[in-house]
């Protein structure tokens, strides 16, 4: 399937191909097909979509995390190059040889391929903010050994990254994460105890995958968003503020030293942010509806509730003490996010779990990818014990990774 190489058209590498990323990315590349070639697509388990997705495409080659979906993408498409598992991922990414990588592998999952993108691509446009939440001091020292840049492609992060191009780091006082937040902005407590996971899934702005909108609704989201431009900007938790917008027309805001502003505004639509982070520092005409400013009406910025939703609290706190509590931080909310969606804990038990483990941890540093992974697994398995102890399980979940 593959065609022949064209020196002046840029090659692209889709990790995460079949969730909400990947799928908008792919319409921005139909845009762009004159100038760019998607050279290799991955998913974790969607077969059936990633299969379309080759026929339309035509990659060179493509991988699946999941090796009974490989197996069924290998049959309907018997002469595409197809591979499994992670070291599948890391073999698609070395042979593909793409000058730009989308790495939009939700989890931990995404921590490796992403790795393997900065060693080996020109610029990752990274979506998925487990690889520099866990690891992003490593990441960025990558990044900057290789000569490889590292874009946002989340809005928020996009966002501030257009503000503060050019800018040095003595002119910045502080960044402003925005925030719809989620569905529940104005429930108390009381109400929080009994949310479903359906209305954890109905985000009233973004259409996004189950463990995104779940980590919004619990702010979670924002709070690895602050460990995320924590990492990607240089800055320390201090410096980095969330504020809850509900109209989600201003994605960021940067205060600068001399006391002024800068806000970025647009349309509630991915394509914008990741057609950025493909074209940057060209702007091209992105084919969305524009922002109409008449009709915003009034724009409120409201300070988030933590005594309400304290998984904000506890990613500041991670990032505060550093080392490996992000990456105990993000693999308890994981977990727990995965056993509320099979009706095993409550919405509430999701911030427990995560104080829960949080507190019984022991800090290490954040200087080896191998002491991240075990710090990953590990506060995996003491997520489980919690909410199993705590609720009568006696076995460990079986769920299915989610595109």
């Amino acid at each position: 399937m593959a065609d022949e190489r064209n020196e002046s058209v840029k090659r692209v590498a889709i990790l995460g191909s079949t969730g909400s990323i990947g799928r908008n990315a792919l319409r921005v590349l139909d845009e762009l097909r004159d100038e760019y070639q998607v050279v290799a697509l991955a998913a974790r388990q969607n077969a059936d979509l990633l299969a379309s997705q080759c026929r339309e495409t035509r990659p060179e080659r493509a991988a699946l995390c999941d090796e009974a979906a490989t197996q069924r993408l290998r049959a309907s498409m018997p002469d595409l190059p197809v591979y499994a598992g992670i070291e599948g991922l890391l073999r698609l990414l070395r042979e593909s040889q793409p000058d730009v990588v989308v790495s939009a592998i939700a989890g931990a999952a995404g921590l490796l391929p992403t790795f393997e993108a900065v060693r080996i691509a020109k610029r990752v446009a990274v979506a998925n903010k487990e690889p520099l939440v866990m690891a992003g001091h490593l990441l960025m020292a990558l990044a900057r050994d290789h000569g490889t840049e590292i874009l946002p492609v989340d809005s928020e992060h996009s966002a501030l990254f257009q503000c503060l191009e050019g800018r040095q780091e003595g002119e910045i006082r502080r960044l402003v994460i925005t925030g719809s937040g989620g569905p529940f902005r104005t429930w108390d407590s009381a109400r929080l105890a009994e949310v479903t996971p359906d209305q954890a899934l109905a985000h009233p702005t973004w259409s996004m995958g189950s463990k995104i909108s779940v980590d919004s609704a619990t702010l979670m989201n924002k709070g690895l968003e602050v460990l995320e431009a924590s990492r990607l900007f240089g800055l320390s938790g201090e410096r980095i503020q969330v504020v809850i917008h509900p109209e989600s027309k201003i994605h960021g805001l940067v205060e600068f030293s001399d006391g002024s502003w800068i806000c970025h505004m647009g349309p509630t639509d991915m394509r914008i942010p990741i057609q950025y982070a493909l074209t940057y520092p060209q702007r091209g005409t992105c084919p969305v509806e524009p922002l109409d400013l008449s009709s915003l009406g009034v724009l409120r910025l409201e300070e988030p509730r933590m005594e309400d939703f304290p998984c904000l609290a506890h990613a500041y706190e991670a990032l505060k003490l550093g080392g490996t509590c992000p990456t105990a931080l993000n693999a308890a909310n994981e977990e727990a996010v995965w056993a509320f969606l099979e009706g095993r804990i409550s919405f509430l038990d999701i911030s427990t779990t995560v104080r829960e483990v949080m507190d019984g941890w022991t800090w290490e540093p954040e200087d080896d990818l191998e002491r991240i992974l075990e710090a990953d697994r590990e506060a995996r398995r003491r997520a489980t014990r919690s909410w199993i102890h705590c609720h009568g399980y006696t076995c460990v979940s079986k769920r299915k990774d989610l595109d």
